[in-house]
């Protein structure tokens, strides 16, 4: 070794910390405005007279922006590279949020979440492609922890929605402190990101191998698990207030449930899972899900239900995390092309679920159409617990 050996060591781990602390802002920014809004949902649709019907069509305009950015993401991830575009879609992101709240009716609410919905999907893969080329650097996993940091902002962003919900204050007003603070935050340290303009996928062969069978199913688990994300994140609150006829600040409290419990099983889930193996600790706790809602849509009581979504977000906290890593173990010379399908297929079902279970309440009802839940958390735990992908794990 070299005299300049250890100083090249020493240098490339400074910047590997201050990059990963860049993508865990990153992580906890796209989480904390979205978080916040849910609380805010059963008041938007009453002041715009929105039934279940017409507040899912709204809330369909994140998923089409979404589904729009994800090709153009893909397209531009090896040419500029993922530290870019993580700049550029925070920006983005964030004044995106801000249009939420001066929507007037169920077009412009549409429209809004449509472009908050192209630079939060474009976002959530460009931060991850960075995320794994953080991991790469650091020889270590800590995919885990970055998705810890987007609950530790969704669970922040759920309470901050409650307690300006219960004081009064709107969501315009909210939305707009929280980005200026997030915008001077982000600026401060998205500089630190790590170049991967090469990482990306830049031929047929590459991309081909990012959609064979077992990264699929893969994907359809991260779907699934993103999907109940996206539920609980857009229905509980009107749920409990709606269904169970709970106070505004109770209604709220679910999330937050559910965001806690998430934030303590992903900081946790790397200890756990390094003395017991995946295919036997998630499918326990997709389990315990299924059981969890299942008695918070029979019981149908505020208590109970705040509990069954603590219990959801224990099922599925550990779940898209072991699905990144076993998407890198499956193609370890295109990790990132992999984790990426995998990000994006995850949340396609984040932002395509609300709108479909807002449809199905309105030709049933919300309790139904929430039992859509307790059946996909079922279907997680067979697919880890019988699917080779995640052998070794």
């Amino acid at each position: 070794m070299t005299d300049a050996e250890p100083q090249r060591v020493a240098a490339t781990r400074v910047t590997d910390r201050r990059a990963r602390l860049a993508v865990t802002i990153a992580f906890g920014t796209q989480a904390l405005p979205f978080a916040s809004w849910t609380a805010h949902i059963p008041a938007v649709a009453a002041d715009l007279g929105l039934d279940n019907a017409a507040l899912g069509t709204a809330l369909l305009g994140a998923p089409v922006g979404s589904v729009l950015s994800m090709p153009l993401t893909g397209r531009l991830l090896p040419r500029v590279g993922s530290p870019i575009l993580v700049r550029i879609a925070i920006v983005g992101y964030l004044l995106a949020c801000c249009g939420i709240g001066l929507a007037g009716g169920t077009v412009t609410l549409f429209l809004a979440l449509a472009l908050c919905g192209f630079f939060q999907g474009s976002l959530g893969v460009a931060m991850n492609t960075q995320g794994v080329t953080i991991e790469r650097s650091m020889s270590r996993p800590i995919m885990s922890g970055f998705h810890g940091a987007w609950s530790i902002g969704a669970l922040g962003g759920a309470m901050i929605g409650s307690a300006a919900v219960a004081a009064g204050v709107g969501l315009l007003p909210q939305l707009m402190i929280m980005a200026a603070v997030l915008l001077v935050l982000n600026a401060a340290v998205t500089r630190s990101l790590i170049d991967d303009r090469d990482a990306g996928p830049r031929t047929h062969q590459r991309r081909g191998r990012s959609w064979s069978p077992m990264i699929l199913l893969l994907g359809g688990i991260a779907t699934a698990c993103m999907l109940c994300e996206g539920a609980a994140a857009d229905w509980s609150a009107k749920y409990l207030r709606d269904s169970l006829h709970a106070d505004p600040g109770v209604a709220g409290l679910a999330y937050a449930a559910y965001a806690a419990v998430m934030v303590v099983v992903r900081l946790s889930g790397g200890w756990v899972l390094s003395r017991r193996p995946v295919r036997t600790v998630l499918p326990v706790l997709a389990l315990v899900a299924t059981l969890g809602m299942t008695a918070a849509l029979v019981i149908g009581t505020p208590a109970v239900a705040i509990i069954g979504f603590a219990l959801l977000g224990a099922g599925v906290a550990a779940v898209v995390p072991a699905a990144f890593t076993a998407a890198g173990r499956l193609s370890a010379s295109n990790a990132g092309t992999a984790i990426a399908t995998v990000s994006a297929l995850g949340w396609a079902g984040f932002m395509i679920g609300p709108p479909a279970i807002g449809h199905l309440a309105q030709a049933t009802t919300l309790t139904i159409a929430l039992a859509v839940i307790p059946i996909l958390t079922a279907a997680v735990a067979a697919a880890i617990r019988f699917s080779p992908a995640f052998r070794g794990q």
